[in-house]
């Protein structure tokens, strides 16, 4: 039996991240939808094996592991816990052992796909624990009573998956704010300095391509594993505080994030709710939070350099891709994912 529309709910998430121990996208964003599903009245816990989150107005209880293989030891553990008190299971990933009906409503929702970034990542450990990963999500898949993608082209991997709900972005915090724009030419990159995300690649290009153009051009990267020593007219800002990232957008001219592979891409939607065009390589992610580039910038790394010094110099092109941007975020609003969710949380 489901829970009736329009009353609190008591809702378990799952959740192995939370930015209070990782810097994985999964976890700001289940941090944010806790967030706004508590604000709307409901009784929410996060089931992670990161401690607490400083300030949250969830509940939170804390799986606590160590030692090796923790992402595969979590899901076991998970079958230890009685979730029978909650009308809502909601699991933002390792419900896989879960197959035997503990709540209502069990809700999977998939952050992109392990198989996708199998491909990409690189180390035969790192490929064969992502293809483990992969298969746990399909597994997940047939689990729940209902499963969702964050993004249509996800569904490759699980094609029976039919129902999208994206990531979700707070508007009431990212929006423009001209006032704070800086004086000179800057770029924002939200990311990390290796791997998938390419910093260091955009840094090389940078360099390059954009301040023999525009020698006063600077690139801000909010970024934690980078060199001390990053090149002319980059400045590491290393770890912010959401309002100190919220500025850093609001500062930023054009924000840039060349990732070879993204399930979505939350930092593509904070950067265009803010009012901040978008260029990026075309991943799956950053092809669908830019409608296809319809809403930002889409060119293969060796022409990602142009690309920034050729909007960097353009007014017209950078108003255009602002209007477009704050037209498509709006399909991306915190509180328009959240009523989605609360209509499939009491769905028949």
């Amino acid at each position: 039996m489901t829970a009736e529309p329009g009353r609190p709910l008591r809702i378990a998430v799952i959740s192995y991240y939370l930015p209070s121990g990782s810097k994985i996208g999964v976890g700001y964003q289940v941090h944010e939808l806790a967030t706004e599903l508590a604000r709307r009245g409901h009784q929410v816990d996060v089931f992670s094996e990161c401690p607490p989150v400083d300030g949250a107005i969830y509940g939170h209880r804390r799986i606590e592991l160590s030692g090796r293989m923790r992402t595969f030891r979590f899901a076991l553990e998970l079958r230890k816990v009685d979730f029978s008190s909650y009308d809502v299971l909601h699991a933002h990933g390792d419900d896989y052992w879960l197959w035997k009906r503990r709540v209502p409503r069990h809700i999977r929702t998939i952050h992109g796909s392990c198989f996708e970034e199998a491909i990409h990542i690189k180390g035969l450990g790192e490929k064969l624990r992502m293809l483990a990963l992969g298969f746990s999500e399909v597994l997940a898949s047939f689990m729940a009573d209902e499963t969702v993608v964050v993004s249509p082209r996800t569904r490759r991997w699980t094609p029976w998956v039919r129902r999208v709900i994206p990531n979700g972005v707070d508007d009431r915090r990212f929006h423009p704010e001209p006032s704070l724009r800086a004086p000179v030419p800057t770029v924002l990159f939200v990311g990390t300095w290796g791997n998938r995300k390419r910093g260091r690649d955009l840094a090389e290009a940078f360099e390059r391509h954009v301040l023999p153009a525009v020698p006063d051009a600077r690139l801000e990267m909010v970024c934690r594993d980078a060199p001390a020593d990053p090149g002319a007219g980059i400045r590491i800002l290393g770890g912010l505080s959401d309002a100190e990232l919220v500025e850093a957008y609001q500062r930023a001219w054009v924000f840039c994030l060349p990732s070879d592979y993204e399930g979505f891409g939350i930092p593509y939607a904070e950067a265009m709710a803010s009012g901040v065009p978008v260029v990026a390589t075309p991943n799956i992610g950053a092809r669908y939070v830019t409608d296809d580039a319809r809403a930002g910038v889409l060119v293969p790394l060796d022409l990602l350099g142009p690309a920034l010094r050729d909007l960097l110099t353009d007014d017209a092109s950078r108003r255009r891709l602002t209007a477009a941007g704050l037209e498509r975020a709006r399909e991306f609003s915190l509180a328009r994912i959240v009523d989605e969710y609360e209509r499939l949380y009491t769905a028949e």
